[in-house]
């Protein structure tokens, strides 16, 4: 599924109009990322858990040449399913 599929079953299970469940969608991945981007955690209850994690500077290689890097600290985000979610897919 794909983000115009994912607007179509919106229309389909809310009734709304296809431009106002795209802004609708939009606007709740505009919350979480944004939420992840101040480092909050965003928690569905039956859902799920968005959060920021920290990512800690370590070495790789470079494949082409074997030649060792640094790979910088950075932030990541990350999903933990909820109960409801594990529940459903099982």
């Amino acid at each position: 599924m794909n983000k115009n599929d994912l607007v179509a079953s919106v229309v389909d299970i809310s009734g709304l109009a296809k431009g106002d469940a795209s802004k609708a969608v939009d606007a709740v991945f505009d919350a979480i990322s944004n939420s992840l981007k101040a480092r909050d955690d965003v928690r569905l209850v039956g859902f799920g858990t968005f959060s920021a994690s920290l990512r800690k500077a370590s070495k790789g290689r470079n494949p082409r040449t074997g030649e060792e890097i640094d790979i910088k600290a950075s932030w990541v985000p990350k999903f933990k399913a909820g109960k409801g979610l594990k529940d459903t897919v099982q």
